[in-house]
């Protein structure tokens, strides 16, 4: 097998002149995007959908980072803050309506344990998924081979090392289940406090409660 046939599989490949001229063809993408007029949203949005392999109404805020950006595939209304990365040696799979605070990494990428092994220049990558409907804050860190579920919000500065379930809030590093999200979370917005009456009223006309 090829580096690159070695590296779609989850093997332990080698990053060989076939796989830094990919790379190549997403950096020259990302320099359009990282200096791109910052009140251009429109030239931003067709940046964007140039670099990613699938998306659907996606927005990024300059400085953006990922590796192939191919490899990366989101729903419709992706949003990712400033600053995040995204390595997608292996691919990077996303639903609608995610959204990434600032600072928020996803690794696929790793290297073997043994300095024997690693200082040989191979290293692998690992599919990371992630559902609808999730919000990850800010500084956190997906590692790979990790799988979210839908309906999820990970607190921010999280190092998430294992899998999420479902319909729940997980914090920490490692990462772990704070508690299940159920309907008496409908009106809440910041700790106890709730959403004003005039944008729940409009809540509900959006969203047809």
């Amino acid at each position: 097998m090829t580096n690159k046939e070695r590296r779609d599989k989850g093997f332990a490949y080698i990053s060989d002149e076939s796989i830094f001229e990919e790379q190549k063809e997403c950096r020259k993408i990302l320099q359009k995007l990282n200096f791109i007029d910052r009140s251009d949203f429109e030239g931003i949005s067709q940046i964007v959908s140039e670099l990613f392999g699938k998306s659907e109404n996606a927005f990024v805020n300059p400085p953006f980072y990922c590796d192939y950006g191919k490899h990366i595939e989101v729903g419709k209304n992706f949003f990712a803050n400033y600053n995040c990365t995204l390595l997608d040696v292996a691919r990077i799979r996303i639903g609608d309506n995610c959204q990434m605070a600032p600072n928020v990494a996803i690794y696929t990428a790793g290297h073997p344990v043994h300095p024997v092994s690693r200082n040989s220049g191979y290293e692998y990558g690992k599919e990371v998924t992630i559902g609808d409907n999730v919000w990850l804050g800010g500084n956190t860190v997906v590692c790979p081979g990790v799988h979210i579920g839908s309906n999820v919000v990970i607190g921010a500065g999280s190092v998430v090392t294992h899998d999420i379930p479902d319909w729940c809030i997980a914090a920490g590093n490692p990462c772990k289940v704070i508690r299940e999200i159920s309907d008496e979370d409908y009106k809440k917005l910041f700790r106890d406090e709730g959403i004003d009456e005039e944008a729940w009223e409009d809540i509900q006309s959006r969203m047809g409660l």
